[in-house]
């Protein structure tokens, strides 16, 4: 472990947390200034904030982090914005997983790792409002280190020009960095965030990169930045004007079921549920994803 990288592991670190209080500062105003519609007349919600603890195998500390969790909110029904700078190591699962997605060789004779992020899913109560993933990470090795993440939307009641407003914010964020970027990332959601059981997709897509490392740790902790800042203008606006909207039984129905399918991805398909639970992270930070409620047929 050079200095050099420990210290870009703790910008990495700080940035997370730093994005965190910004969104959590932005949703608890949300709660704040819905006035008028649906729940307008119900208390504001406020997040719940729980130190987060990982233990190694022999009971030694881990690292940790901070699981926030609003419940019941005039505008979220469900939404957890949690961060986390966990260290250890790899089980030999995880040793040969990591060694043929990322070709290592060696990783048994020295399996430390050191991960750090921020993950996001907001469940809404208004039928109209999108759901919403968001999550970006970093992930390091004596092997190399790399980065990963995204942002998906997850409509139960698609609006058209909803979908375009998201797709072109991260669009907006990405270009910057190279114009090849976004049809990647956009592609790379489509397939990832796919349901193979259903034939069909989770939502209407987004972004999504793992193991990405240019060689060049500067400019793609710039772009992954960037990606994290694209969340709140890409998803505030659609909540302001969805959030007003009347709905009724069928509208709720639609929602409830349409959560099911993201139950179903992130218990079945999620690789960071996977590994967070792999890793004794812990169990009920890694599935805040989860909705407060659904339903299946």
């Amino acid at each position: 472990m050079t200095e050099m990288l420990e210290a870009e592991r703790d910008r990495a670190s700080a940035w997370f947390r730093t994005l965190r209080d910004e969104i959590v500062g932005a949703f608890e105003a949300l709660e704040d200034s819905h006035e008028e519609g649906p729940l307008s007349d119900a208390p504001a919600g406020r997040f719940e904030v729980t130190p987060t603890k990982r233990r190694s195998e022999d009971g030694s500390d881990a690292g940790g982090g901070l699981m926030s969790v609003m419940r019941g909110g005039r505008v979220f029904e469900k939404v957890g914005v949690n961060v986390s700078t966990v260290h250890g190591q790899l089980s030999e699962a995880a040793q040969t997983s990591m060694a043929a997605r990322k070709g290592i060789p060696g990783m048994a004779e020295d399996p430390r790792f050191w991960a750090s992020g921020i993950s996001l899913v907001a469940h809404m109560q208004n039928p109209h409002v999108p759901a919403v993933h968001m999550n970006t990470r970093m992930f390091w090795t004596p092997h190399g280190w790399w980065f990963g993440g995204g942002s998906d939307l997850n409509p139960c009641l698609e609006y058209d020009e909803d979908t375009a407003h998201f797709h072109a914010v991260q669009r907006s964020h990405l270009d910057p960095h190279g114009t090849d970027i976004y049809p990647r990332l956009k592609a790379w959601a489509d397939e990832y965030f796919f349901i193979p059981h259903r034939n069909r997709a989770r939502g209407v897509g987004g972004i999504f990169l793992d193991d990405h490392c240019s060689g060049d740790w500067e400019a793609d902790f710039a772009m992954i930045r960037d990606i994290g800042r694209a969340f709140l203008p890409a998803f505030l606006p659609l909540v302001e004007k969805r959030r007003v909207m009347e709905f009724g039984e069928a509208e709720r129905e639609a929602q409830l079921i349409h959560r099911g399918l993201y139950a179903e991805y992130n218990l079945v398909y999620d690789r960071g549920t996977k590994f967070g639970l792999a890793t004794s992270h812990d169990p009920d930070a890694v599935l805040m994803s989860l909705p407060p409620l659904a339903k299946w047929r």
